[in-house]
C-alpha cells in the first residue's frame, strides 16, 4: 500500500489491458502459465507490471497457435532455446496451415462439383484420375462437362456413355495422353498429323458412339454450343487447336456430322 492506494490492478483490469477475458486469465492460472498474485489487505489479487507482461506474452503465444502445454517452457527458456522452439512451432503451424488449406480446397471442389455435375460425371472424373491423367487435364474435362451440362443438357448422358466406353479402350487412353503431351509441340510439328489420324481411326472404330442420338436438339446455335464445349482451352495451345481441327476434318470426311464453328 502506498498513500492509501493498492499497488497493481484487479483481474478485470488486467484482462482488459491484455485484451482477454477474466475467464481466460483464470484459465492461464489453472494451467500454471501465470502465477496468481498475492492478495492485498482488502483480499483482492493485484496484478503488477511483471504479471501483465507475462499475461501479454502468454496471450500472444496462445493466439499464435502455440499449444498451452508448450508456452511455459518457451517463456522460461533461454534466448537460443526460445528461438529454436519458436522455429519448431512455426514449422508445425505451417504444416497445419497447408493441411487445412488442402482440406478446404477439397471441400470447395466437392461442394462445387456436386452442385454443378451429376454423380455419373463425377465418377468419370474420378476414373480419369485413377487412369493417371494429369490433374490439369482432369480439371479441363471437369470444366468441359460443366459447359456441356449448361449448353447441351439433353446430350450429357450420351456424351458420358461415349466417354465411359472410350476409357475402356487402352489405345484411346494412350492416344489422349499423347495428345496432352502434344500441348508443348509447335503447331506445324509433323507428329500432329500422325496423331490426328490415329485418333480419328480410333474414334471411327466404334461409329455408333459418334451418332447423334434421338432427342438432341439441332438448331442455328448448335455449332456455337459445340465450339464452346469441344474447343474449351484450345487457346492455351496452338498445337491442340490444330490437332482438334485435323481430327474433325477426318471425321467429317468419314461422314460424321461434326458441326462447323
Amino acid at each position: 500500500m502506498k498513500g492509501g492506494q493498492a499497488v497493481g490492478v484487479t483481474i478485470g483490469q488486467a484482462a482488459a489491458f491484455a485484451d482477454v477475458t477474466v475467464k481466460t486469465v483464470r484459465h492461464y492460472h489453472r494451467h500454471g502459465l501465470l502465477a496468481e498474485p498475492r492478495r492485498d489487505g482488502s483480499g483482492y489479487r493485484r496484478y503488477g507490471s511483471d504479471d501483465l507482461l507475462r499475461l501479454v506474452q502468454v496471450r500472444t503465444l496462445a493466439t499464435a497457435g502455440v499449444p498451452l502445454s508448450e508456452i511455459a517452457p518457451l517463456l522460461d527458456a533461454g534466448p537460443e532455446q526460445f528461438a529454436a522452439a519458436l522455429n519448431d512451432v512455426e514449422r508445425r503451424l505451417t504444416d497445419r496451415i497447408a493441411e487445412l488449406v488442402a482440406r478446404r480446397d477439397k471441400l470447395y471442389r466437392v461442394a462445387d462439383d456436386r452442385a454443378l455435375l451429376p454423380d455419373r460425371a463425377l465418377a468419370v472424373l474420378d476414373r480419369l484420375s485413377r487412369l493417371d491423367f494429369t490433374p490439369d487435364y482432369v480439371a479441363g474435362q471437369r470444366e468441359a462437362l460443366v459447359l456441356f451440362r449448361a449448353l447441351a443438357p439433353e446430350g450429357l448422358d450420351h456424351f458420358l456413355t461415349n466417354l465411359e466406353h472410350r476409357l475402356d479402350d487402352p489405345e484411346y487412353v494412350e492416344l489422349i495422353k499423347r495428345s496432352i503431351a502434344a500441348a508443348s509441340w509447335e503447331p506445324d510439328d509433323p507428329r500432329i498429323e500422325r496423331l490426328a489420324s490415329a485418333l480419328a481411326a480410333n474414334l471411327l472404330a466404334d461409329r455408333e458412339l459418334l451418332a447423334i442420338p434421338a432427342g438432341i436438339r439441332i438448331g442455328p446455335d448448335t455449332s456455337a454450343r459445340y465450339g464452346l464445349i469441344d474447343h474449351h482451352r484450345e487457346d492455351q495451345s496452338p498445337a491442340w487447336a490444330r490437332l482438334n481441327a485435323l481430327v474433325e476434318t477426318e471425321l467429317r470426311s468419314a461422314g460424321v456430322p461434326i458441326p462447323h464453328h
